[in-house]
């Protein structure tokens, strides 16, 4: 019983955290000035993609190898 409680407290504070996340990030104005800098700026952020979605694709650019790197012969005198 006690997993259970304990699975059920875990998941609400899970759901209210989520659910503070997600009230921050709207806000409401009725400045027509900032409505319509907001809608322009999301005008040319379209337009940005749009042209990047059009534009063709850069070749990758390709790693130089390093040389690989040999392991030394064992000493001639033993040690």
């Amino acid at each position: 019983m006690k997993k259970v409680s304990l699975a059920i407290l875990v998941s609400l504070c899970a759901a209210a955290g989520a659910a503070y996340a997600q009230d921050n990030g709207i806000m409401t104005s009725t400045d027509p000035a900032k409505a319509a800098d907001i809608e322009q700026r999301a005008q040319d952020l379209q337009n940005r993609q749009q042209s990047m979605g059009s534009a063709p694709a850069m070749p990758a650019k390709q790693h130089k190898m390093a040389p690989h790197h040999h392991k030394k012969a064992p000493d001639a005198s033993g040690s």
